[in-house]
């Protein structure tokens, strides 16, 4: 039996200007849930929005008031970041991915969001004729917007059908036509959990080098592949990156998940060196500066976005990182929550008819994590996602990542310990109302 009628969702949906559900937002799921939790009193089971679900880390609190105790609170920033970030970036980078970025290539952004924004302006301006970016999908949703507001185009191809070998073919039709910029992807993967293995990484970058194209690495959700310990500062196992693969790249580490410190909204732009210091004509004539890529990217576009970022919470950062890398704070054991919470939530799913959509990896089960994937029958992912609101429960649909899989994402970090119940009862409900033939 459903939870809310379609009348009451079609209000919801009507009240909120959501013009078609089965295509709505995270934004647009996020209003309806809300709507109809206001309405009626009864709890949403929130699998919309990817928004940490743990205790911020009270450490970085500490260190932010204490910057701001200080005074730098009189002061702005400078546009790369303050010295003891930079310094404290680098040396993370170094114990938990094996890589050598010096602190000047690491750069602070207002959230990856801000770093992916920027770098996109950087990476489609450096270069006649290369003006495209390439999504490795399912991915994040806002990257594309970004992409419409400052008027360039790209291409995307689900990785789906394209896992080990298969992927250099794909990869290689889009990079010969000689238009691509850079290419994007996150690893763990929003929405999927999918995890890209060191023999596809090591293509991407082999590629990456033979065609000039930078690799935008998202590592939102660093070191969330909960299946191997990557806890350890200076220990493997490390997290697979094409930075050991290719001089191309850019990697996005943001303190939103890892540190639940997304309020903050602070992240890391970390740029290899070589690619840093080149220099392309392009953007010196377009900038009228040196025209070398990191200072450019600095000064002449992240700077015009932000105009640097919160000086405090840099500070905060800045500690989060060094205890990290110290061994003091194991931040891997702090976010293991969401595995747990996925093994629970896909058990339920799967008792009652769904399947995991994205399943596996190249060579291996998906791990549990931050996110997973469902679908259930034949039903197309923008069906499931109405029929789900019917039923208490929130998403949002794999279409609006790129994904030509039928399905939807669930995100664990909402989920509560007294709501399994609850969900197992909707579930069950929703299983009984539609029979799978």
């Amino acid at each position: 039996m459903k939870i809310f009628s379609e009348e009451l969702v079609k209000k919801a949906a009507d009240t909120c200007k959501v013009a078609d559900l089965s295509r709505a937002t995270i934004g647009e799921v996020l209003l309806v849930a809300q709507y109809l939790e206001k309405e009626t009193g009864i709890p949403f089971i929130r699998m919309d929005q990817g928004s940490p679900g743990l205790p911020v880390n009270w450490l970085g609190v500490e260190a932010e008031k204490a910057a701001l105790d200080r005074g730098v609170g009189s002061q702005y920033p400078a546009a790369a970041g303050v010295p003891e970030l930079k310094h404290e970036a680098s040396r993370f980078v170094k114990a938990f991915l094996n890589v050598d970025i010096s602190p000047r290539s690491c750069v602070p952004t207002v959230g990856s969001v801000a770093g992916s924004f920027g770098s996109f302006i950087a990476c489609t301006h450096r270069q006649p004729g290369k003006n495209k970016v390439l999504f490795i999908d399912p991915g994040f949703p806002i990257q594309k917007s970004q992409l419409r507001v400052i008027g360039a185009e790209w291409e995307e191809f689900d990785i789906y059908h394209h896992r080990g070998t298969a992927l250099r073919e794909k990869l290689e039709s889009f990079l010969e036509k000689g238009d691509i910029a850079a290419i994007i992807y996150s690893n763990p993967n929003n929405p999927a959990w999918i995890c890209l293995e060191e023999e596809e990484l090591a293509v991407i970058g082999e590629l990456a080098t033979k065609y000039d194209v930078i690799v935008m690495e998202d590592l939102a959700y660093f070191c969330m592949d909960f299946r191997r310990d990557m806890g350890h500062p200076f220990e493997p196992p490390y997290p697979p990156t094409v930075a050991h693969y290719t001089d191309n790249y850019i990697l996005m580490l943001s303190s939103s998940k890892i540190f639940s410190y997304a309020g903050q909204r602070m992240a890391l732009t970390c740029i290899s060196d070589k690619l840093f210091d080149r220099h392309f004509p392009a953007l010196a004539e377009r900038y009228k500066d040196a025209g070398v890529f990191g200072q450019t990217l600095i000064a002449s576009i992240l700077y015009m976005i932000t105009s640097g970022c919160t000086a405090s919470t840099q500070y905060a950062y800045a500690e989060m990182l060094r205890l990290s890398t110290e061994g003091k704070i194991n931040f891997v054991e702090d976010t293991r929550e969401y595995a747990r919470r996925a093994e629970k939530m896909k058990k339920i799913f799967t008792d009652n008819g769904f399947h995991i959509v994205y399943d596996y990896d190249a060579t291996q089960v998906v791990g549990d994590g931050f996110f997973f994937t469902i679908g259930y029958g034949n039903m197309s992912g923008g069906d499931l996602l109405k029929e789900l609101l019917y039923y208490g429960v929130s998403s949002i649909s794999l279409s609006t990542t790129g994904s030509d899989q039928q399905g939807v994402r669930a995100c664990t970090s909402r989920m509560r310990d007294e709501l399994y119940e609850v969900m197992e009862e909707r579930m069950k409900a929703f299983h009984e109302d539609h029979p799978i033939s």
